[in-house]
């Protein structure tokens, strides 16, 4: 009887990192803890840099003005500052609203490098070593990038749609009505906030392209086909969190685009090479 049960089926051995991935593995429950701590964490370090600014939320709205004043200078001369620049708001409660807005802002950009450590440290526990390799020195380069979106906002869009904008301006019809520049604090705040944040997060394209192709997923060949649908797809998602004008769209659009294919290049140097 004993001569007929089947031969046993020995199992491949495992690899060094397949061996570590095993070692990591945990119940669900475990991992639902792991998530809320880092999800604690994370919204620690927004709302710690939400009280920074919102303590210091003049001088932060004294910064965002920077791109206000400069546009005013360009199309009035210096003379504007003598006469007075001002935003007007028209509900009781707007300027403590705008000053919520403005600790919110601050808080998700002070906390951007925890954010990203913290989504890092969930899930390389799952990675292979050289997955974990390809993450590393873009934690790095990502927290590089979202600056260098925001101060693209900040220094050459923001100038540029506020100095649109001013010029929009009629100093007297034949009516003898002019039209002026009277902006909200609360929509002047949005906008730049908004588009701040949108230059920073969307700046993070290439970092995704080489991550994907790095670990294999995508191939830089792929990124470089799908160019036309990408391109179409950036120009949709400016007209969605831009203004309603082709400038502040443009601005928007025409870098991400450098960047997707600088992105793709990027990602045919660093993917795996077939031996």
């Amino acid at each position: 009887m004993s001569d007929n049960l089947p031969a046993p089926i020995n199992e491949p051995a495992l690899t060094h990192d397949e061996e570590a991935i095993e070692a990591s593995r945990a119940p669900l429950m475990d991992h639902l803890v792991e998530l809320r701590n880092r999800i604690f964490w994370s919204v620690l370090a927004i709302f710690i840099g939400f009280g920074i600014c919102f303590y210091f939320w003049t001088p932060v709205l004294e910064f965002l003005l920077i791109p206000y004043k400069t546009a005013a200078i360009q199309i009035k001369g210096i003379d504007a500052l003598q006469k007075g620049l001002a935003l007007i708001y028209t509900a009781p409660m707007e300027p403590f609203f705008a000053q919520m807005d403005i600790a919110i802002f601050g808080g998700i950009v002070l906390a951007f490098p925890v954010l990203a450590f913290q989504l890092y440290s969930f899930v390389a526990p799952g990675l292979y070593s050289h997955e974990k390799h390809a993450f590393l020195p873009f934690l790095i380069v990502s927290p590089i990038l979202f600056v260098a979106g925001a101060a693209m906002a900040y220094y050459v869009a923001m100038p540029m749609i506020m100095n649109f904008s001013l010029r929009l301006e009629v100093k007297q019809t034949v009516s003898g009505v002019g039209v002026t520049y009277q902006g909200k604090i609360s929509d002047y705040i949005h906008l730049i906030t908004t588009i701040i944040l949108a230059f920073g997060i969307c700046f993070q394209i290439p970092v995704i392209q080489s991550i994907l192709s790095k670990i294999g997923i995508v191939s830089g060949d792929t990124w470089l086909k799908s160019g036309r649908y990408a391109i179409l797809g950036i120009v949709t998602l400016s007209a969605f969190i831009t203004p309603p004008d082709m400038i502040s769209q443009l601005l928007m659009a025409a870098p991400l685009v450098a960047l997707y294919y600088g992105g793709a290049f990027v990602a045919k140097l660093v993917e795996p090479k077939d031996n």
